[in-house]
C-alpha cells in the first residue's frame, strides 16, 4: 500500500463512455470497462429462469446441437407457386414478422408495388397501391413459409427460388436469387428496370440454374460457407468469396446444359453479382435453425427478423411466437447525397445470418467489411469476440483465421442476453425511407433490447407450464402470436 502512491495512477472508469472522453481530452490516463447493466425484466420472471436454469440448459445443448448438426444442401429449384408449402397466387411473402399494409415502411410498399406490376396484378404503380390496399392481396412472413428473404424480402407466385434441404433433419427452406445492388426490388425500387430484370431471371437465369443444379444433384452449402470465412467473407454483408466458390460448382453445367448466349449472360450476371450467394446463405442459416424449433424450455433464439418497421425475434422454446420492438436505424456510411434522414429502419430477414453465428458476428473474419459500413479493423475483431458472450457454443465448421481458427460464436442465448445487457450485433444494406429508390448505404447497429425481455419473460412463462411451479406468472409485455 505504501508504494501506491509512488506509481502513476490511472482512472479505471466502468459508467458512460463519455466520462473516460472528457478525461482523454485533459490528457488523464484513462481505462474503459467494457460492461453494460443487464436488461430489465421482472423480478418473478428472473426467480422462475433462475429456479429451472438447469432444464433450460439441458434444453439448449440439444438445440445447439441440432443447428451445429444441420447440413444445409442446394437441391433445386422451382417456382415460389409449386414450391413454398402454403403458397397462393394472392399472397406476397414479406421479411420481418407479420405486419399490415398501413403499417409497412416505404422499401417494403415499394417492393410490393414492384411484385404486383411483375406479376401483372397491376399495370403501374397507383394500380399496384390500390390493390396492395385493397384486402385482395395477403401478406404473410416469409419465415412463417420455410423461407427468408433479404431487406424488403417480397416473394411472389411466380418468383424463382432456390430449394434448400437440411440433409441431416430432413427440413427445407427457400429463397428467392439475389438481384444484385443498386435500383432492386429488395430495397424497393420498381422501375421498368427492376421488372425486366426479375423477367429475365425468371426466364433466362432460373431455367438455366435449374438444369445445372440438376446435373449437379446438390451442393453442399456449409462447405462452401465454412470456405468462405477463410476466404474473407462473413457471407452477410460480404460474399465474393462464397459466390466464387459457387460460381466454380455452377459454371461447367451451365454451360454444358444451356444455350451459348443464355449461358454467357448467366455466367456474366453471377459473376457481376458478388452477393449472388446472400439469399443462398440465407436459406442455409434458416434450414439448419428450424431444426432446432420447438424444444421445451430451450432460451436458444431460432430467428432475428426486421420488416422496416418492427424488429421481431423467436425462441426454440415458445413456438411460433414473435417477440417484437422497434426496428432502429442503422449506423451507416452513405452513398453520395444521402445522410442517415433518407435511412429505413433496419429491415430484411437477412439477420438470420447472425442468429447463425455468420454476418457480424463472424465479421472477425472479414475485418475489409468495415471499409464499407464505417470503422477500423480492430473493431471487427471486437464486435465477434463481444458475441462470444452471448452464445452457447463456438461452430465445428465455421472458424475465424484470425482468432486462430476459433469457431464462430453460434447459439443466441436470450436469458445471457438480458443478463449481460449485450445485444445481437448485425452488419446490414439501408434502404431510402421512400419507396421507389433503393440502397442508400450499409452499416451496422445493435438489436433492440424490447423484443429479447419480452422473449425472455415469455419463456419464464412457458417454464413454469412445461415444469410446473407455485404462484401465477404475469407479465408486462404483450406478445404476437402466429399459427
Amino acid at each position: 500500500m505504501t508504494h501506491l502512491f509512488d506509481q502513476e495512477l490511472k482512472v479505471i472508469n466502468i459508467g458512460l463512455r463519455s466520462f473516460k472522453d472528457t478525461l482523454d481530452a485533459r490528457n488523464v490516463k484513462a481505462v474503459q470497462v467494457d460492461w453494460m447493466p443487464p436488461l430489465s425484466v421482472s423480478p418473478q420472471a428472473a426467480s422462475i429462469i433462475a429456479e429451472k436454469r438447469e432444464q433450460i440448459e439441458d434444453a439448449n445443448r440439444a438445440a445447439v446441437e441440432r443447428i451445429l448438426s444441420g447440413k444445409p444442401m442446394l437441391v433445386g429449384l422451382g417456382k415460389a407457386l409449386d414450391t413454398i408449402p402454403r403458397m397462393k397466387e394472392n399472397l406476397l411473402l414479406h421479411a420481418g414478422p407479420p405486419i399490415e399494409w398501413k403499417r409497412m415502411c416505404g422499401p417494403m410498399r415499394g417492393a410490393i408495388i414492384g411484385a404486383l406490376i411483375y406479376e401483372g396484378l397491376a399495370g403501374n404503380p397507383e394500380d399496384a397501391e390500390r390493390l396492395a390496399a385493397s384486402g385482395e392481396i395477403e401478406f404473410a412472413p416469409c419465415h412463417e413459409h420455410n423461407a427468408v428473404g433479404p431487406m424488403a424480402g417480397i416473394i411472389s407466385a411466380s418468383m424463382p427460388v432456390f430449394i434448400v434441404k437440411n440433409d441431416e433433419f430432413g427440413n427445407a427452406s427457400y429463397a428467392t436469387m439475389n438481384e444484385g445492388l443498386g435500383k432492386v426490388l429488395r430495397y424497393g425500387a420498381f422501375n421498368d428496370e427492376v421488372i425486366a430484370r426479375l423477367k429475365w431471371m425468371e426466364r433466362v437465369l432460373y431455367p438455366a440454374l435449374r438444369k445445372a443444379v440438376e446435373r449437379v444433384e446438390r451442393i453442399d452449402l456449409k462447405a462452401i460457407i465454412a470456405q468462405a470465412l477463410h476466404m474473407g467473407d462473413e457471407v452477410h454483408n460480404r460474399n465474393r468469396a462464397a459466390t466464387s466458390l459457387l460460381y466454380r460448382a455452377l459454371a461447367p453445367q451451365v454451360v454444358r446444359t444451356s444455350e451459348r448466349d443464355a449461358a454467357a449472360s448467366v455466367l456474366d450476371f453471377i459473376g457481376g453479382n458478388d452477393h449472388f450467394f446472400l439469399n443462398l446463405s440465407m436459406a442455409a442459416a434458416k434450414a439448419s435453425l428450424d431444426a432446432a424449433r420447438g424444444i421445451a424450455n430451450s432460451s436458444i433464439v431460432v430467428a432475428m427478423a426486421r420488416n422496416g418497421t418492427d424488429f421481431g425475434v423467436q425462441l426454440s422454446g415458445t413456438g411460433g411466437q414473435w417477440f417484437t420492438g422497434p426496428a432502429p436505424v442503422p449506423d451507416a456510411l452513405f452513398f453520395p447525397g444521402f445522410t442517415k434522414d433518407d435511412a429505413n429502419p433496419d429491415i430484411g430477414d437477412s439477420a438470420i445470418a447472425e442468429t447463425y453465428g455468420l454476418g457480424g458476428f463472424a465479421i472477425a473474419a472479414s475485418p475489409a467489411i468495415v471499409q464499407f459500413v464505417g470503422g477500423q479493423a480492430r473493431d471487427a475483431l471486437n464486435y465477434t469476440l463481444q458475441m462470444y458472450e452471448i452464445t452457447a457454443a463456438e461452430n465445428r465448421a465455421y472458424q475465424i483465421p484470425s482468432l486462430d481458427f476459433r469457431g464462430t460464436p453460434t447459439g443466441i442465448d436470450v436469458i445471457t442476453v438480458v443478463e449481460t445487457g449485450i445485444l445481437p450485433f448485425i452488419d446490414t444494406g439501408v434502404a431510402h425511407k421512400k419507396p421507389g429508390i433503393g440502397q442508400v448505404g450499409a452499416g451496422v447497429l445493435s438489436a433492440p433490447a424490447e423484443p429479447f425481455v419480452k422473449a425472455y419473460e415469455r419463456l419464464a412463462e412457458k417454464v413454469v407450464k412445461q415444469n410446473g411451479r407455485c404462484g401465477q406468472f404475469s407479465s408486462g409485455f404483450e406478445t404476437q402470436s402466429t399459427a
